[in-house]
């Protein structure tokens, strides 16, 4: 045993020898420039400001993840073409990002995270897995509320008002992007307009250079007082930008979510546009201001309220009405049901009308039927 420690010292030695040997040379490139490293004398900080920000911002980073979660999907099996196949496909899986908003467990996530699921698994930060069931969900915003049992005293966060929100304010958006857990992003609020796709009428989403990613979808977008500002829901294909569900569309909908299981938006039925300066003398306006409705659908709440192709509205029980985007802001956000005062322009004149509020219906879902007089007398 001692010969053999005294083998290995001599080849340790040996090593240290022929590294020395090679030393200089590694230090220096074939110009002769001298690349050996050395210690400053001084240590070297950042400044206070920035030494402050960073250790703010990784706090904030840390109290918020306890709420963060991961959700994982398990889809029904598509069946394979009659060429490749007679066995059916395998089940599809897919996941996303959530956060809690109750301490007994209900999550905020994206509609098309948990869309078509036969089954869900929450994550919570502790590692602990809970399945998870819809309480509901509405696919015209990409929102859904999903809720796990067995649970109470979870970490929560809270909502900001989004219409304060600031373009250039900080912000860091949290999820699990390709899978990843427990990640965090860093940017600023970029604009605040129409999303890519536009999915809510009229709602102004918010879009950040926070990078947001395929598993990002349902997280957090939050500002540095740790506010949740908006729900991360898509991305541009170069992942450049990203946009986010503002919190107050969000606090809009969930009481109807969490009691009803969708939300009911508000429906009149007709197709509009912007008006243009060609359109002036043919409506006999004196500016391009107001909404155009170009047609109005047979049967809905419009043409029973006396609506026409040509007018020109102005404004919804006072809200004037400067762009498309602002009716079908103000219509959806309405009670179905509710009557309304419009007040238009017809050929130039003003005009005023009462409209009841119908309920939007998603494209799939079956108009019902219209009883035809002749039914009373069967």
């Amino acid at each position: 045993m001692p010969k053999r420690t005294s083998i290995g010292v001599v080849v340790l030695f040996c090593g240290l020898s022929i590294f020395g040997s090679f030393a200089p040379s590694l230090a220096a490139d074939p110009g002769g420039v001298n690349f050996t490293w050395q210690e400053s004398s001084t240590a070297v900080t950042a400044p206070p400001e920035l030494a402050r920000f960073n250790e703010l911002l990784a706090d904030l980073a840390e109290r918020l993840k306890p709420a963060l979660v991961h959700v994982r999907v398990r889809r029904p099996a598509v069946a394979k073409e009659k060429d490749d196949s007679d066995t059916p496909g395998e089940p599809r899986r897919s996941q996303g990002s959530g956060f809690v908003i109750a301490s007994e467990g209900l999550i905020v996530t994206n509609a098309h995270v948990v869309e078509n699921a036969d089954w869900i698994q929450v994550r919570l930060s502790d590692g602990r897995r809970f399945p998870g069931t819809v309480v509901g969900r509405d696919n015209r915003v990409d929102l859904a509320l999903v809720k796990i049992e067995g649970v109470t005293k979870l970490p929560t966060l809270r909502f900001a008002d989004s219409n304060k929100v600031r373009v250039g304010e900080f912000v860091l958006a949290l999820g699990h992007p390709f899978g990843l857990e427990q990640t965090v992003s860093f940017g600023i609020v970029s604009r605040k307009g129409a999303p890519l796709a536009i999915a809510a009428p009229g709602f102004d989403f918010i879009q950040t250079d926070a990078a947001i990613n395929p598993g990002n979808s349902g997280g957090p977008l939050v500002n540095m007082a740790g506010e949740v500002v908006g729900v991360n829901s898509m991305a541009a294909r170069n992942g450049s930008i990203g946009f986010a569900i503002p919190a107050n569309l969000i606090k809009m909908v969930m009481p109807q979510l969490a009691a009803k299981g969708r939300v009911e938006w508000g429906w009149l039925g007709v197709s509009i546009a912007e008006i243009t300066d060609d359109d002036l003398g043919r409506l006999k306006l004196t500016e391009a201001k107001g909404v155009l409705i170009r047609g109005v659908m047979a049967g809905e709440p419009a043409e029973k309220g006396g609506l026409k192709p040509n007018d020109v509205l102005m404004s919804i029980d006072g809200t004037p009405l400067d762009t498309p985007r602002d009716l079908q802001r103000v219509v959806a956000a309405a009670a179905v049901g509710k009557k309304v005062r419009v007040t238009l322009l017809r050929d130039g004149k003003p005009n005023e009308f009462e409209v009841e509020i119908g309920r939007y219906r998603e494209p799939d879902e079956k108009k019902p039927e219209v009883k035809k007089p002749e039914d009373d007398k069967k």
